[in-house]
């Protein structure tokens, strides 16, 4: 069994690289959408047996208790920034023992359980870190180890050639895993017109709120390569 760890920003400030595309209550309702589709899917797989939340959203805690999860408050972790928070989470999982550990974001719309049981399968293997990369293969969604054997945190810009940059300094060998459900996350316009071409997403909250108008609003506005219309035109 493993231990699941998603940081989730404040929402009211969420997915700020949208606001030319949609109003603050829309962002913040698909930020709220997409990290509730990522916590069914691992509240659903049998492999995942603890999912600690970390935020300070005033709405985390009641997230956190409809799909089974702890929430930990970011601020009274005694860190600041990702990575540190990251780092101080995992530190405290590992303090108390027992499983491995599976560092993922909270905006992956497509997440399947079959994409963590790959990730969980990859460390059953005998795979010291697993690493999922973006759909451009600059970021890193996904971060798997077991307990005691947490990597040096590098997200942010060009995460992934740097996780598996001091990875190979440390020589710990990396398992990567590439699928559509870790690879698409939504931080700009173009990730939106990539989930859009892909048709409906059935059975999912971040489906629902495309499907009930959103949806189309998004696709009349997108521009060609996900920009948002030609003359800098923003959401109405």
């Amino acid at each position: 069994m493993a231990t699941a760890l998603l940081p989730l920003k404040d929402l009211v400030d969420a997915k700020t690289r949208l606001a030319g595309l949609l109003r603050s209550s829309e962002r913040r309702a698909l930020a709220q959408a997409m990290a509730e589709d990522v916590l069914g899917v691992l509240a659903g797989h049998p492999g995942i047996g603890r999912i600690v939340l970390v935020s300070d959203d005033p709405g985390a805690n009641m997230l956190a208790r409809e799909y089974a999860a702890e929430c930990w408050a970011e601020s009274e972790l005694g860190c600041r920034g990702l990575n540190a928070v990251l780092e101080c989470a995992s530190a405290r999982l590992s303090a108390a023992g027992g499983d491995a550990q599976l560092i993922l974001h909270a905006d992956l719309p497509l997440l399947a359980a079959r994409d963590v049981g790959g990730v969980l399968d990859a460390l059953a293997g005998g795979a010291a870190l697993v690493a999922g990369p973006d759909r451009h293969g600059a970021g890193t969604n996904l971060l798997a180890f077991d307990a005691g054997a947490a990597p040096r945190f590098c997200f942010g810009i060009d995460s992934f050639a740097r996780h598996t940059a001091v990875a190979g300094q440390a020589g710990t060998p990396v398992r990567v895993v590439r699928s559509v459900g870790i690879g698409l996350d939504i931080d700009e316009p173009r990730d939106l017109t990539e989930l859009l071409a892909r048709g409906p997403i059935p059975g999912s909250r971040t489906g629902a709120l495309l499907a009930a108008g959103l949806g189309s609003r998004l696709a009349l506005t997108l521009g060609a390569g996900g920009e948002v219309g030609r003359a800098g035109e923003s959401a109405p």
